[in-house]
């Protein structure tokens, strides 16, 4: 038999690596894929730098160098055209990330047609092409900040032994005041809204569960147009058996820590890309967040030349020139009775007050958190709720909570957007979250 010789073409097998990868690399031969974050081109040579997840790396095909072919695919290119590239890289200080690649070989998979956006678009274009807007480096980093900052919620919960646990989003009865529910049809049946908040179906389960928590959207249907309201916004929330006020406060402290801790020792690229100094978020991490009754924050308030009546809540106004004072998140505890829920517990030596509390962010971002340690006397939660003017009778299975062993509990929900803002130091609330719902945009 003879020998016969049998040519088989040579196939492609590098592997395809991240760009950061491509950099920690440093030289070499690399294989990556991506999108055309920006493009310019001469009669010699073309600089297209490539955005994939991890960063954004430049990168050179020169016309001496490659077959007609890859040339003339690459004058054809435009922003956000998808490419896979194999080339060489090497450092090169005059990059944007501080390295260059000359290609070799490049596929287009596809063509763009010409890019809407610019850098010279409105706010208002932005939004309405937000699902074009999410490739920019600004919201790629803040969705990446977003995605560490819901993981260390959960490894905060999930390491001091709480049970994830999640509640209706259909619901019966409001909790955080009836003006702000979303009613919706359902079924025939009027009384049903989104839920503004898990709680009055989160206190059922501590009795079977102890310690629980969950992340999910709610709503608020506040017809409020400022820069740290959405109508629809992600919330974390707790509750506690056998917990009293001071370890609600303790929970809150330690959460945002944990939190900005996480996004420090992960995130300083993303944090430098938003232009936010890293310093302002440091105190958190290292300072005991101060602790002030609603009383202290009036005199305080009262130094700096505003002064309300006792027995009103703090606006958006008083709780920023609280935040003046301080460079970590304030606890605020005591507020008057009046202003605060149904379900949150008198103060045993002075009834006027509850043990409320609301973390207020620096930098003017508002509240992060509120919470409470939560009325075990049914007698005074139905007086409550008839000052409220709510049916009794809607609230008789989160009433029962009260008859059959019950005990001191508390819990209390965050806010995941404002604690978001805040973190990215962002002028809007809008840009923590991929799609934002407000008064005015239900859309894309």
């Amino acid at each position: 038999m003879s020998n016969l010789f049998i040519f088989i073409p040579q196939i492609k097998t590098m592997k395809f690596i991240q760009i950061q990868e491509a950099m920690k690399k440093g030289s070499g031969k690399v294989a990556i894929r991506g999108w055309v974050y920006r493009e310019r081109k001469s009669n010699q040579f073309i600089f297209l730098i490539i955005r994939d997840s991890s960063n954004i790396i430049q990168t050179v095909i020169k016309k001496e160098k490659v077959n007609e072919k890859i040339w003339v695919s690459a004058e054809k290119i435009l922003i956000e055209s998808s490419v896979e590239i194999e080339g060489t890289i090497k450092e090169d200080n005059r990059a944007p990330t501080g390295y260059e690649i000359e290609v070799d070989d490049l596929k287009v998979i596809h063509y763009s047609e010409p890019f809407p956006i610019n850098k010279d678009q409105s706010t208002e274009f932005l939004a309405d092409n937000r699902h074009l807007w999410l490739r920019s480096r600004k919201m790629i980093a803040i969705m990446k900040i977003r995605s560490t900052v819901f993981g260390a919620i959960h490894e905060y919960f999930r390491s001091n032994n709480f049970y994830e646990y999640q509640s209706p989003m259909f619901q019966s009865v409001q909790c955080e005041g009836g003006s702000t529910l979303f009613p919706v049809p359902y079924f025939g049946n009027k009384g049903v809204f989104l839920a503004q908040t898990w709680q009055l179906y989160a206190e059922p389960a501590i009795f079977a569960l102890e310690k629980i928590y969950t992340m999910a959207p709610s709503f608020r249907a506040e017809k409020s147009k400022t820069s740290r309201h959405l109508t629809e916004y992600w919330h974390a929330e707790m509750e506690v058996a056998w917990a009293n006020f001071e370890d609600i406060i303790d929970h809150g402290e330690a959460l945002i820590k944990h939190v900005v801790k996480k996004v420090l020792e992960n995130n300083q690229g993303e944090l430098k890309i938003l232009e936010r100094d890293p310093k302002k978020l440091e105190p958190t991490v290292k300072k005991k967040f101060q602790r002030i009754t609603y009383d202290e924050a009036l005199k305080l308030l009262e130094k700096q030349g505003v002064k309300i009546p006792w027995g009103k809540d703090l606006r958006t106004v008083e709780e920023d020139k609280l935040s003046d004072l301080f460079d970590t998140p304030v606890a605020v505890i005591n507020y008057p009775k009046k202003v605060k829920a149904f379900y949150m517990k008198e103060d045993d030596k002075n009834p006027k007050v509850v043990h409320g509390v609301d973390f207020i962010a620096p930098e003017h971002y508002g509240e992060l958190i509120g919470g409470s340690e939560r009325e075990s006397d049914e007698k005074k939660i139905i007086q409550r709720l008839k000052e409220e003017g709510e049916n009794i009778d809607e609230y008789k299975f989160y009433l029962d909570t009260r008859k059959y062993g019950s005990v001191p509990h508390g819990g209390f929900g965050m806010g995941v957007e404002r604690l978001l803002s805040w973190i990215c130091g962002l002028d809007n609330i809008k840009d923590s979250i991929p799609f934002p719902r407000t008064p005015l945009r239900f859309r894309p």
